[in-house]
């Protein structure tokens, strides 16, 4: 694969090769405890001390406190903890203090969460109030102007995390002073530094975090700032390390490496200017249209930073946006990087009034102050290929197959023949994507069908489609009938060489799917099952390696087969070290890429010099029982993670194949052992 291009520079950054520089020299030659007051101490100490200093001049803290935290969430808790330790003693002494804790809609959830923690912790009793934001993701001043006179802590951000937004923290502060309000002020600054200007002792700010890791420092090293005269609460208390006011030995090596990022920022030269950031911010927003027409940017450029981009595709997931990215060797995210694993639409774009589409299909692209023109032009270039893949087309007529789509925990099916398909079950939610891989295909949809478990995916669909009917089940009124193997006989529709009969279950009904002969579906020729029926009686009329499709996962699984075991015990796991050796030992294996056909086309699978084939998870139901017919031949399942591989090899090793593995860990490791 070629190297990544890495997009992602809001979740964290790479390095800065002087703060690497720093870090080692840190590590190796300047290594004394700057509390020690020999003089190896003492040279540690210049380095904390000239940091410091530094970082004094960077952000304008005049005499206000700089003090080294671990990083932005640290700081958080740290003025949060002083400004409500501070409210509690203003209020036991008499005065008004206000009963809100006022902070953004748009806030990261360190932010509410702290608050929440240490209200109930110091029982404080306060009420917890988010301050709404426009469509544009500013905050709402009105609301504020309202509110203010009864906020004992506001907290708001510089700019937000997902969507680069860049409040207005003039006008907030116009408004609080308008009002009169004698809240204590927080703004989160993590995505502030090195994008904007900061003179904070020139400003109403009382506390402001920073993390060193989002502007090319390591991780584990942060600042917070407090104004002069603003209360202040140690979070940790023993050493007497900085001043007393954060115990514990400093981080000697984030110091060093975190003071080398603010030498550059000082000195200037070494980061991009903010003309020079929204010019390389144009052209991947160019390249974007480009590859994705139609695609919608969640907030507009003349309010955000240059480094990033909040963007959704009409019609494609979230999830598929980020596997084809991913494929392509691009790395973006589904908003915060510290929510990313949470599939849940992005609460930011929903407090902006967005529509769903958007707020559950956005994916951040952001990048640092060191991008150059090359490094733009080489992202460019790959947006627009994972373009190109994803018009690869997931269905094509003149092939046959069962295709499978999921959503709300729930799984449809399309069967398809020739020029024509068949839907059953489709998921709610589903139909405009349905229809978009028929029409695509160019594929004629014979019936929507469902098997009594849930009409309303079926109802969207029809609409979708102007298909008209009143049935649940909607099947057509020409019909043939197939002689089956128990001696019933079943109705039937052909979709290309294949026939689909139905067997009617008291208020379910159940669809079985093979090649009829002399009109008789024998046992041995149904492929697949769809719909919830008795073992026993599918066993008079199906075969043992026949595929049941499910409309659920059951035992974790969308599809098995009638001879399936939950107790067949677990597939085999491949670690990415023992790979290689693995397929070199098993010459046969069969190498197996279960990511989506539009992944592939992004960035196909070479692992150890072996091409894998491509059967995506949601073809798995139609492979089955082909592998079935090899046991002995070893099956190693690859995707990204090692999530969907883990199914596909459960599947297949709950069926009866003893020898189906997976790669733990996915592509992403087995691509760097």
């Amino acid at each position: 694969m070629a190297s990544d291009i890495y997009l992602d520079a809001n979740a964290t950054s790479p390095v800065l090769p002087a703060a690497i520089a720093a870090a080692v020299d840190a590590m190796e030659a300047q290594f004394g405890n700057p509390s020690s007051s020999h003089a190896t101490g003492l040279r540690a100490r210049r380095i904390l001390d000239a940091t410091r200093a530094r970082a004094r001049r960077v952000l304008g803290a005049g005499p206000g406190r700089v003090l080294f935290t671990s990083g932005a969430t640290e700081g958080i808790q740290t003025a949060v903890l002083s400004a409500l330790v501070a409210v509690r003693e203003r209020r036991a002494a008499g005065e008004s203090c206000g009963d809100l804790l006022l902070y953004g809609a748009t806030e990261h959830k360190a932010v509410s969460e702290s608050l929440a923690h240490w209200n109930r912790l110091l029982g404080m009793g306060l009420t917890l109030r988010a301050l709404p934001v426009d469509e544009t993701g500013r905050h709402r001043l009105d609301v504020l102007g309202a509110l203010a006179p009864r906020a004992a802590l506001v907290c708001t951000m510089a700019a937000n995390n997902e969507t680069g937004v860049i409040s207005d923290l003039d006008g907030i502060a116009r408004t609080l002073r308008a009002c009169g309000s004698k809240a204590y002020w927080m703004v989160d600054c993590v995505q502030a530094l090195g994008k904007l200007p900061l003179d904070l002792a020139n400003t109403r700010i009382d506390y402001a975090p920073f993390s060193g890791h989002k502007l090319h420092a390591p991780k584990g090293i942060g600042i917070l700032y407090v104004r002069d005269g603003a209360p202040y609460t140690p979070l940790m208390i023993g050493g007497g390390q900085e001043g007393g006011q954060r115990s514990g030995t400093e981080n000697m090596a984030g110091v060093a490496a975190l003071g080398a990022v603010l030498a550059a920022l000082e000195d200037g030269g070494t980061f991009r200017s903010h003309a020079e950031l929204a010019a390389l911010r144009d052209g991947l927003a160019a390249a974007l249209r480009e590859a994705f027409p139609g695609v919608v940017f969640n907030a507009p450029f003349e309010h955000t930073l240059p480094t990033t981009l909040n963007f959704a595709v009409p019609g494609v997931s979230s999830r598929d946006l980020l596997d084809l990215f991913d494929a392509a060797g691009v790395r973006v995210s589904a908003g915060s990087a510290c929510s990313a694993a949470k599939a849940a639409p992005s609460y930011v774009l929903d407090a902006m009034g967005l529509p769903s589409w958007r707020s559950s299909g956005a994916v951040r692209l952001s990048i640092g102050p060191l991008a150059d023109d090359a490094f733009v032009a080489a992202a460019c270039a790959r947006i627009r290929h994972c373009g190109e893949a994803l018009r690869t087309r997931a269905l094509a007529a003149g092939s046959s197959g069962v295709m499978q789509v999921s959503g709300d925990g729930r799984h449809g099916w399309i069967v398809f023949d020739g020029d024509a398909c068949v839907v059953i079950d489709p998921p709610r939610g589903q139909a405009g994507r349905i229809a978009a891989l028929a029409r695509d295909a160019g594929l004629r949809v014979l019936a929507v069908l469902g098997s009594g478990a849930d009409a309303d995916g079926a109802a969207e669909l029809r609409a979708a489609l102007g298909l008209e009917t009143d049935d649940p089940l909607d099947w057509p009124a020409a019909c043939g009938t197939v002689a089956l193997d128990d001696g019933s006989h079943a109705d039937c529709i052909a979709i290309g060489t294949a026939v689909l009969a139905r067997l009617p279950q008291g208020e379910r009904t159940v669809y079985l799917l093979g090649t009829a002969d002399a009109g008789r579906l024998s046992r041995t020729a149904v492929r697949q099952v769809f719909g919830a029926v008795d073992a026993n009686v599918l066993a008079r009329v199906v075969h043992d390696s026949t595929v049941l499709c499910h409309g659920a996962d059951t035992d974790g699984l969308a599809c098995a087969t009638l001879a399936a075991s939950s107790d067949a015990g677990a597939p085999g796991q491949l670690h990415p070290e023992t790979l290689d050796v693995f397929l070199r030992r098993h010459a046969d294996a069969l190498l197996v890429d279960v990511r989506e056909a539009f992944e592939a086309a992004a960035g196909p699978m070479v692992l150890h010099g072996r091409a894998a084939d491509n059967v995506p998870l949601s073809r798995l139901a139609e492979h089955v029982a082909a592998w079935l017919t090899a046991p002995a031949r070893p099956i190693v399942f690859v995707c990204r993670s090692g999530n969907r591989s883990a199914k596909a090899a459960a599947c297949l090793r709950r069926a009866g194949h003893a020898h189906a593995w997976t790669v733990v860990g996915g592509m992403a490791l087995a691509g760097a052992a």
